[in-house]
């Protein structure tokens, strides 16, 4: 059985997440505590303790939900059956660094560190009320991306999320994307739904939040992962260290090709998917596109337990 380890994106968090991980494995905590010293701050407490609208936000979100996920692996690892036994890790969105991190080619430090002005970046590029995210279920990808195109005008508006074959996440200027979910039902999309976010990531109107990681990623050490990482905007799996760096840039104004790298992986010959961090949402994903896989959530101690077997 050929397994993956996949990563969550922005929207899995809730507070409390990783805590009994935390308790239960000191390798675990050590993630929280490096996370801590890395940004200055106790961010697990604001984890663990605190309102749920500070940790949404982008800049907290982000680090949190990599913490999180690496204390999952740090805790799969204590029992044997962590990153020795896996053969591809990816992760959505953000969750590509907790991938990239779990195969050591980031280190936890840098990879708190980067997040965090990630999500500054990509908050701060777009004013509030200017953007907008919208979930198209029920059409595919090419229908979604023509519609997006004819919305658009002079404004952008683009498929940011391929998620599954019937669900594409739209990101744009806030009235193009919604002329387009107004397009989207005329042309039977099941619903067309507003997603709660503060900014229009995955899209082109995210440059300058790319030309911000473009500088902090270059003064970053990546290394040669201990096993493949499959990439968002390429939808395949990469080994060579310097090619991480311009599809990190890329992702943050490109498109998330989930779907397509779940296809890979199914044609690599992986059956066998752990979602490895906070919530579900990727399991569901895989189910609906790769046909007999198996996906297993590991966010707690006992899911850990339960993948010792």
């Amino acid at each position: 059985m050929t397994r993956a380890f996949v990563f969550p994106g922005q929207g899995a968090q809730t507070i409390g997440m990783g805590r009994a991980l935390a308790e239960a494995y000191p390798a675990a905590r050590a993630v929280f505590e490096e996370v801590d010293e890395a940004l200055g701050e106790k961010l697990s407490a604001l984890i663990w303790e605190g309102e749920i609208e500070t940790l949404t936000l982008t800049q907290n979100a982000q680090p949190a939900l990599m913490a999180t996920s690496l204390a999952a692996v740090r805790a799969l690892d204590s029992e044997g059956v962590g990153m020795a036994q896996c053969s591809f890790v990816a992760g959505h969105s953000l969750g590509e660094y907790s991938a990239l991190c779990a195969a050591g080619a980031l280190s936890v430090t840098d990879a708190a560190r980067l997040l965090r002005i990630r999500g500054r970046a990509m908050q701060e590029a777009v004013p509030v009320g200017v953007g907008a995210m919208a979930a198209i279920l029920g059409l595919d990808l090419a229908s979604v991306a023509e519609i997006a195109a004819e919305a658009a005008g002079d404004e952008v508006c683009q498929a940011a999320n391929d998620n599954d074959p019937a669900q594409v996440v739209i990101s744009g200027h806030k009235a193009a994307v919604e002329r387009a979910m107004v397009l989207a039902k005329e042309r039977g999309a099941k619903r067309a739904l507003p997603l709660p976010v503060s900014a229009p990531f995955h899209c082109a109107l995210m440059q300058p939040a790319a030309a911000v990681m473009a500088e902090a990623l270059a003064a970053v050490v990546i290394a040669k992962p201990i096993c493949p990482v499959v990439v968002n905007v390429r939808a395949e799996a990469v080994e060579e260290p310097d090619r991480f760096r311009d599809l990190l840039i890329a992702q943050v104004t490109g498109s998330v090709r989930w779907r397509e790298s779940v296809e890979w992986m199914d044609r690599a010959g992986v059956t066998d998917y752990w979602e490895v961090g906070a919530g579900k949402a990727l399991s569901g994903m895989i189910k609906r596109i790769a046909a007999g896989a198996t996906t297993r959530a590991v966010g707690t101690p006992e899911d850990v337990m339960a993948a010792r077997g």
